[in-house]
């Protein structure tokens, strides 16, 4: 397959991350469609990406040469039903949900294995994410070549075990949202003692990517680590946030589980 076409099935949060990740990066492929229910949703991706075609209908996406299976695994299963009857031979179906393991896609589909799983991350936004990708064994060397290029302005996209990907879902693709509003608290209060925003995004950054690397890169045990700093303002909330980790992403990690 030498991919001339892309084909989105969902146009929502996902597809959105695609599109401006290649943009940003100035890849963007010159021939994309999107397939969406939603006119309205269709309508702002049509307004932020002039270039690419919308649609509501199905049959016109999954003739491209790679389609994007954007949607979420309650309406997988009806979708997929949908659109095997049109899919192509050739087309290389990519779906970005977990769950649905290529084995279960390939039965829905009637067959259809030229397949591969990817698990997005959100910070493939500014080209700086981490998207594990599982392909199907009857994929060869140049189709995963091929969709590894696609990947490629997004960032990190290393192939790995498809019984892991559900594992990076919770870690690596919800891992932003466990982060995210607290560094968001520690930025504004930057700015109410005093640091301007580049001094802000400067310390956030260097101290978020050093803390981590501290941690996991250091060779000091966890414990050491985390004695490394003597004032710790938030020690008394670090039991129920412990909880709270130890409890609802195992919870969410056996709902996802195939």
């Amino acid at each position: 397959m030498t991919t001339k076409s892309i084909g989105f099935i969902g146009g929502g949060r996902i597809t959105r991350i695609f599109l401006e990740a290649w943009k940003r990066q100035e890849s963007l492929p010159g021939n994309i469609v999107v397939a969406d229910n939603n006119p309205e949703t269709l309508a702002k991706l049509q307004a932020a990406y002039p270039g690419i075609e919308t649609t509501t209908n199905l049959s016109i996406v999954v003739v491209q040469d790679a389609v994007f299976l954007s949607v979420h695994p309650p309406v997988m299963a009806e979708v997929l039903g949908n659109v095997k009857a049109s899919l192509k031979p050739e087309t290389l179906l990519v779906s970005l949900a977990p769950k649905f393991t290529l084995a279960k896609l390939e039965r829905l589909l009637g067959g259809h294995a030229r397949l591969a799983r990817v698990i997005p991350n959100a910070p493939s936004l500014i080209g700086a994410g981490f998207n594990p990708v599982a392909y199907s064994p009857t994929l060869t060397a140049l189709d995963k070549t091929e969709l590894a290029t696609l990947l490629a302005p997004l960032g990190e996209s290393p192939e790995v075990a498809e019984v892991k990907l559900e594992a990076y879902a919770v870690i690596s693709a919800m891992g932003p949202t466990y982060l995210w509003f607290q560094l968001q608290n520690l930025r504004e209060l930057a700015a109410g003692f005093g640091l301007n925003d580049a001094e802000t995004i400067t310390a956030l950054k260097l101290m978020v990517c050093g803390g981590t690397r501290t941690l996991l890169e250091s060779g000091l045990t966890p414990a050491e680590v985390m004695d490394l700093i003597p004032v710790k303002p938030l020690a008394e909330m670090e039991k129920s946030v412990t909880e709270l980790y130890q409890t609802r992403l195992p919870a969410i990690f056996q709902k996802i589980i195939p």
